[in-house]
């Protein structure tokens, strides 16, 4: 069970590329000091429309209304490219810090919202129920350092996700009034459920979530002469990557924080929602990419990208796309081997039906646990799965 005292003390303080088994411990000695980032892609995002195979006469064929048009296209490679919004992560495609992950899904794929996120963040079978998220059975087995300020953090969601169950996480919003408020507690003595902290932890035996308010600004990101420096992106996602940033510039040591981007739902008018959105996100990883290298943790850190599903290949009759199944997902970080990883839409005689998938979603999760924590992934997955080769040494 998790003790107040050492929180407060410590926050006070296509392409198919064949898997190389081999890498699966190369990270294995830094453990959970490396940090995982993982961004929601709440609603569905639509994955053809974000990694458009723009070579492909069948996309066009199947979205008359809605294809990103050719000449738009930032292209990745004869193929595929990214959608125009996301013009700020090519430079993490050119330094090959950024990993396209094409076709992961699962076997017998549910298309409902619920219970699709549900099988994703229990990294369940389709038939199976857990009521534990993947994250807290890992650290449950094999726990983060005792010195840790919590196992995780979320962002832009009250809703703990692969967290719940068990772990130790914190719901977080401000990180100045956070840690303020921590560091007040603990001077004072404040270990009981009530004090200083009250209205940011409600604590149920570990800590399930916060409830404090957006207070203070972020700090500002890099000098306008640094190489890295870039206008700071605006809306919620962008704030909630400084929030992060802003808390780890603050010594708080964490092994994962969640990130939610919500609005992708489009069944409707999808073009101007989807852009906006990729927009953000896009900008946000760019973000945190130049807020965390100047605290010298890039390369400690891995960012990946989840959904429920993707959405099917044929628009509907609302310029927009229903629930579907294999999506694309990024990964980014100082230490990510860049490319194209999986297998490209193949769209070929497709017409209403949904498109197998060429990575199993539990595979990007052993790639976390295994090759860039270096723990045993067995029984948080229920199996073995084997890591992607997306990782340098």
């Amino acid at each position: 069970m998790f003790q107040r005292r050492q929180f407060l003390k410590a926050m006070a303080g296509g392409l198919m590329v064949s898997v190389l088994p081999n890498l699966s411990w190369a990270l294995a000695p830094a453990g959970y000091r490396r940090l995982l980032v993982l961004i929601e892609l709440k609603g569905g995002n639509d994955g053809l429309n974000t990694m458009v195979p723009y070579a492909s006469a069948d996309y066009y064929r199947l979205r008359p209304g809605i294809a990103i048009p050719r000449e738009q296209v930032i292209p990745l490679s004869e193929q595929v490219g990214l959608h125009p919004a996301m013009a700020s992560l090519r430079p993490l495609w050119q330094q090959q810090e950024l990993a396209v992950l094409q076709g992961v899904g699962y076997p017998d794929p549910n298309l409902s919202h619920f219970r699709s996120i549900e099988i994703w963040e229990t990294a369940s079978s389709s038939q199976q129920y857990l009521s534990e998220g993947w994250l807290s059975r890992l650290f449950r087995e094999q726990p983060t350092p005792r010195d840790f300020a919590a196992d995780g953090v979320v962002l832009s969601s009250q809703v703990l996700g692969p967290l719940d169950g068990g772990a130790r996480a914190v719901v977080l919003t401000s990180p100045q009034d956070f840690a303020r408020q921590a560091k007040l507690a603990a001077d004072q003595g404040h270990a009981g459920t009530g004090g200083a902290l009250g209205h940011i932890l409600k604590v149920e035996g570990d800590i399930r979530q916060a409830a404090a308010e957006l207070g203070q600004p972020a700090k500002p990101i890099a000098a306008a002469d640094s190489p890295m420096a870039a206008p700071r992106p605006a809306g919620a996602f962008a704030q909630a990557v400084s929030t992060l940033a802003d808390t780890l510039s603050r010594g708080v040591s964490i092994a994962v924080a969640r990130i939610t981007l919500t609005g992708f739902d489009t069944h409707g008018n999808q073009p101007p929602t989807q852009a906006r959105l990729l927009a953000e996100l896009a900008d946000g990883i760019a973000l945190l990419r130049t807020q965390l290298q100047q605290q010298g943790r890039w390369d400690d850190t891995l960012v990946l990208s989840y959904a429920e599903f993707g959405r099917r290949p044929r628009e509907n009759g609302n310029r927009g796309t229903d629930h579907g199944t294999a999506n694309v997902h990024f990964a980014s970080g100082g230490r990510v081997r860049g490319g194209l990883y999986g297998q490209s839409p193949q769209l070929a005689g497709v017409s209403d039906g949904n498109l197998p998938y060429a990575i199993d979603f539990r595979q990007v999760y052993a790639t976390a646990i295994q090759s860039w924590w270096g723990k045993d992934a067995h029984n948080a997955l229920g199996g073995r799965f084997t890591p992607l080769p997306i990782l340098r040494t």
